[in-house]
């Protein structure tokens, strides 16, 4: 399995109504030094319907740029539709949502 294979098998574990942080599916793919190459296998990623790279954020909890998804805003509207409430600064808590929050 390669680099981005791995980034996008833990991407898959990522559940609805939560998100991870780049540093946090990098180290779980192997490499916690591969927040960038998580980013970049992100954004080539193969399978939109099936991986869901939406539910990845930065490490301050804010989504990305709105080429990554097609439009401005897409990002925050499709974690939205999960459920997910953003803070008026437009972050995301990733102290209530992150996937290593038991709820």
């Amino acid at each position: 399995m390669n680099t981005f294979e791995k980034i996008y098998e833990v991407v898959k574990t990522i559940p609805k109504g939560r998100v991870a942080t780049y540093g946090w599916v990098a180290a779980r793919a192997g490499n916690p030094r591969w927040s960038r190459v998580v980013g970049y296998a992100l954004h080539v990623n193969p399978q939109p319907g099936v991986i869901p790279c939406h539910r990845v954020v930065n490490r301050r909890g804010e989504t990305t740029p709105a080429f990554a998804f097609g439009g401005s805003d897409v990002q925050r509207e499709l974690l939205e539709q999960e459920g997910i409430v953003f803070s008026p600064d437009g972050t995301v808590d990733l102290n209530t949502y992150g996937v290593w929050i038991e709820k």
